[in-house]
């Protein structure tokens, strides 16, 4: 059976973080949505996204073929009804078409197929701040399946733990003389992941393989550090996607993080209004505010995104992707993809500068920025480029 991870309705709701990314590739709780569908599945899925992306990302079409809705994050109970659909089937709760199953080359509309209705509300990532509203769920879950059968490794005698039966240390995973209490949620630490001393961690928690916490950070669930990354000073609730550094002193909260972010030294997120207020953040499809309906919520910043240190964000900024941020004073509470500057105003971050700085960050982690990535680069550039102010 062919499986194909499909970007679906809410794409536009998950934006910045699917300007450059399928949803399936988005990541929430220990992995990416794509990693809990292939390891549940045990076999490799492919992609229907943008076709800007699609190069990178392709759709790939066999003689049996199921199409699975990459904003629903997999369980025993849906994996059943997923696989017992019969060709020309769809499974569907409520207004959420969650897959359908087809043969041949030729896909039909999904108004084509026969309609079987799932028996429960299935996990949903409908907006960018379900990244981090939803992420304890999600960490639950993870660990749950990462774990099953599983021992840990060893906790060093030198931690101070509760519950240490929460706590999962992947093999090489370095973890001494820091407090780890997973009373309100799992703590797992991945593979040759390193926790220097003196750091405060509370579940529930996931720090990603080879990702490091610096010495002293004091991290709140339900936090996630992903695969590369660095993280350190104050963080709560938040979701560090792959290869991002928030390596000092500084609060970060209720906020997301796409890939090669880099976050200045003692700069800091407002998560709280003052008067306390429900949150609104930018919606690229209306091009106005939403109310997320959360009194806290914090930043979300695009891949490639850096601010200065000392930096100040306002409650519910969002930041695109290849934006720099710097300067006294709160910049805006939506800052364009290729902005350069801060509250006195910004200008546009030319493409060659832009491609120059993430060949530089990304050759430090062993990674090529190829010409597929410029092209996806160059489209939103493009794209973005009414929203910018020269």
């Amino acid at each position: 059976m062919n499986y194909i991870l499909f970007d679906g309705t809410f794409r536009n709701n998950l934006l910045p973080f699917t300007f450059t990314r399928p949803v399936a590739d988005l990541r929430i709780g220990i992995l990416t949505i794509r990693e809990k569908w292939e390891q549940r599945l045990n076999l490799i899925t492919s992609t229907k996204t943008e076709e800007y992306l699609s190069e990178k990302w392709p759709l790939k079409l066999e003689g049996s073929n199921i199409f699975i809705n990459a904003s629903v994050l997999p369980d025993d109970k849906l994996l059943q009804e997923i696989s017992a659909l019969q060709h020309g089937e769809k499974l569907v709760f409520e207004d959420i078409l969650i897959a359908y199953k087809f043969e041949g080359n030729s896909e039909p509309s999904p108004e084509d197929l026969q309609l079987k209705e799932s028996s429960r509300k299935p996990f949903v990532v409908a907006h960018a701040w379900d990244i981090f509203s939803k992420n304890a769920e999600a960490i639950q879950l993870d660990f749950d399946h990462l774990t099953k059968g599983r021992t840990s490794q060893m906790i060093d005698s030198s931690n101070y733990t509760k519950v240490s039966e929460n706590i999962f240390i992947e093999e090489g995973a370095s973890v001494e003389n820091c407090s780890l209490n997973a009373s309100d949620g799992p703590i797992y630490i991945g593979k040759n992941a390193t926790v220097m001393e003196g750091s405060l961690i509370k579940g529930p928690f996931a720090l990603g393989e080879s990702a490091t916490i610096k010495m002293g950070a004091k991290i709140y669930g339900a936090t996630t550090i992903g695969p590369s990354c660095k993280a350190g000073g104050e963080i709560s609730n938040s979701v560090l996607f792959q290869n991002s550094n928030k390596g000092h002193d500084g609060f970060l909260g209720n906020s997301v993080l796409g890939e090669w972010c880099n976050i200045g030294a003692d700069s800091n997120n407002s998560n709280l209004k003052n008067n306390y207020a429900a949150v609104r953040l930018w919606d690229y499809e209306t091009e106005r505010f939403a109310d997320t309906g959360l009194q806290f919520c914090g930043l979300i910043m695009g891949d490639h995104s850096k601010c200065g240190i000392n930096t100040m964000f306002n409650t519910g900024t969002v930041v695109g992707v290849s934006a720099n941020i710097f300067g006294s004073g709160f910049p805006r509470n939506f800052i364009p993809s290729y902005s350069w500057g801060g509250s006195a105003g910004t200008t546009t971050y030319k493409l060659t500068k832009v491609f120059e700085t993430a060949r530089l960050v990304m050759q430090r982690r062993g990674v090529e920025l190829t010409a597929v990535d410029e092209k996806i680069m160059e489209h939103i550039f493009d794209y973005s480029a009414k929203w910018r102010r020269d």
